[in-house]
């Protein structure tokens, strides 16, 4: 190189980098055609790392604070320069810096849905949701393995890598837990806890510290969430003999409003005694009321007699009992007992 051509050449005399935007991991300072300048400055801030690479290896790294490039402040580049003959001139090397601040609030979830073998479900297919947090902890480690050559390094290029990484933490850990579906939501902090300790030494090789891992939620698929709800609501009905009793004990008030509906309560009271009496026959329940005795054919239910209908005396005596068990209610009573006598004036 002639000297005119070094005088021409450009020297560096300060490094820095004020990260003018956010989601950059990893960023080049420009180096094409500029040499550093011996005894320059190297400003690094809080939350940064820098790494020199001197051809191809990486060099020194430094953390917070600011230094001037010298012999002494570059001890292994010093080896690699052979600077250790007191040659001080400019020099060249690729200088990196790299953001340690940490990443909140970063979305992870599976893609596809996971089969696993559940215990009481059987083989069932889960998606689930969360977030986590993480920072660059060896900036050398994560050049050599993750960020490498490029000029820039941001959060989305690296967050391919960590989904994958972290969905396969998550079946694994789903998959060991033996936990059934229906426990993980009350289960999901501990859950989470597992994931992270599996995660953390695959994140630290490649000089990523992982902070926080958080489960948030773990779900069906839709046609089996239908399946699950159905089973609920078979369970909130409880027993079903107690469900038709109280069916038919709401459904007399709402009879007695209609026109004509006391008349129709004794069929109704009727029949639910001969559905009694044939379930009661299917479960080989005597008439006496003991298990195991034979089955006794179910007694056709006794209509009530047609003159109880055309007797007034006799309908106003069956409003009565109905009133004093309860069954219908005062107004109830007043208002059929008012019909059967104008039937009578009229």
């Amino acid at each position: 190189m002639s000297l005119g051509s070094f005088i021409r050449k450009q020297f560096i005399d300060i490094l820095q980098w004020n990260e003018d935007r956010d989601g950059v991991l990893a960023w080049r300072h420009p180096m094409q055609d500029f040499e550093i300048q011996y005894g320059a400055s190297l400003t690094v801030r809080e939350s940064q790392m820098a790494v020199f690479v001197n051809e191809g290896k990486v060099a020194d790294v430094f953390g917070p604070g600011m230094y001037k490039l010298t012999t002494q402040t570059l001890p292994i580049l010093t080896y690699l320069k052979n600077w250790d003959k007191l040659f001080e001139s400019p020099f060249k090397s690729d200088v990196i810096f790299f953001s340690t601040r940490l990443q909140l609030g970063r979305r992870w979830g599976t893609a596809q849905p996971v089969t696993l073998r559940d215990s009481e479900f059987g083989m069932v297919r889960l998606r689930a949701f969360g977030v986590y947090s993480y920072q660059i902890s060896d900036p050398a480690k994560f050049y050599r393995e993750i960020s490498g050559t490029r000029d820039e390094y941001t959060v989305d290029d690296l967050e391919l890598q960590l989904r994958n990484m972290v969905v396969a933490a998550m079946t694994t850990a789903l998959g060991g837990s033996k936990v059934p579906f229906l426990d993980i939501a009350g289960n999901q902090g501990l859950m989470s806890q597992s994931i992270s300790e599996a995660l953390a030494p695959v994140f630290d090789r490649y000089g990523v510290k992982l902070d926080n891992f958080t489960v948030e939620n773990v779900s069906l698929p839709e046609e089996l969430q239908k399946a699950l709800d159905t089973r609920i609501s078979m369970g909130m009905a409880g027993d079903l003999g107690k469900f038709t009793q109280y069916q038919t004990a709401t459904s007399i008030p709402l009879a007695a409003q209609n026109e004509g509906g006391i008349a129709g309560i004794g069929a109704g009271l009727a029949a639910g005694a001969a559905l009694g009496q044939t379930m009661a026959a299917g479960l080989g329940v005597g008439q006496a009321g003991q298990a195991g005795q034979p089955a006794q054919p179910a007694q056709p239910a006794q209509a009530a007699p047609a003159a109880a209908g055309a007797d007034p005396v006799a309908r106003l005596q069956q409003l009565k009992d109905l009133l004093d068990k309860g069954l219908i209610t005062a107004a109830d009573y007043d208002t059929a007992k008012a019909e059967v006598l104008k039937k009578l004036t009229s």
